[in-house]
């Protein structure tokens, strides 16, 4: 009965040797940091999407991610040649028009998971604003700073603030956009609004979102 014993060889310009398991490790290590790994962007839709009447690929329309205005879609890759990225959303995934939706500008990966988590963003129809609960947002002296920051973590005054004056504060859940005007105080809190409450929040629950 024959055998046969399969060996691993390189080939150098000047010599031809058996490579041990040093050197296949080394390749392996090699060929998998050439490996192209597609970077997890995300969207929120601005208008609602119904593709088995708005698609303009009537044949593919079933292939294409229904949604609805501040629904947060992941995407990976770049959009194709007829203008669609490929997303998921609420468990399901398929093609995304890219002129119905706006890329949200953030980078730190735990807070895409928190965004994801969420689910949502309110939007306008001009894009990525905000809609405030209250027109109450518009009374802000023209000199101050005005941020974006998303809640890392659920914060409830009366549980966990080190105030005595814990009603002075703004309760929040983790994901949830909150508008910071002007700067710290000396107590790490800022002065912020969410819906149209405002109130003091811990600087160190919140990370800033950039403006798109």
């Amino acid at each position: 009965m024959e055998t046969s014993l399969s060996l691993d060889v390189l080939i150098y310009p000047d010599e031809v040797r058996i490579a041990t398991p040093e050197d296949i490790r080394e390749w392996e290590l090699e060929t998998a940091s050439q490996v192209s790994i597609p970077t997890v962007r995300l969207f929120v839709a601005l208008y609602p999407y119904n593709p088995a009447a708005m698609s303009p690929n009537h044949e593919t329309a079933a292939e294409e991610l229904p949604f609805v205005p501040g629904q947060i879609i992941k995407v990976c890759g770049d959009k194709d040649s007829d203008g669609f990225y490929h997303g998921e959303s609420g468990g399901l995934s398929g093609y995304v028009p890219s002129n119905m939706v706006a890329e949200i500008p953030v980078n730190d990966e735990y807070l895409k998971y928190l965004l994801m988590q969420q689910g949502f963003l309110p939007v306008d129809h001009t894009g990525m604003s905000i809609t405030p609960a209250s027109s109450d947002i518009v009374s802000i002296p023209e000199d101050v700073i005005v941020r974006r920051m998303v809640a890392l973590f659920d914060y409830d005054p009366w549980e966990s603030s080190p105030n005595l004056d814990s009603e002075a504060e703004l309760g929040f859940r983790s994901g949830e956009i909150i508008y910071v005007l002007g700067d710290m105080d000396q107590d790490g809190f800022y002065y912020g609004d969410l819906h149209g409450r405002r109130g003091l929040v811990p600087s160190n629950y919140l990370q800033p979102l950039p403006w798109n």
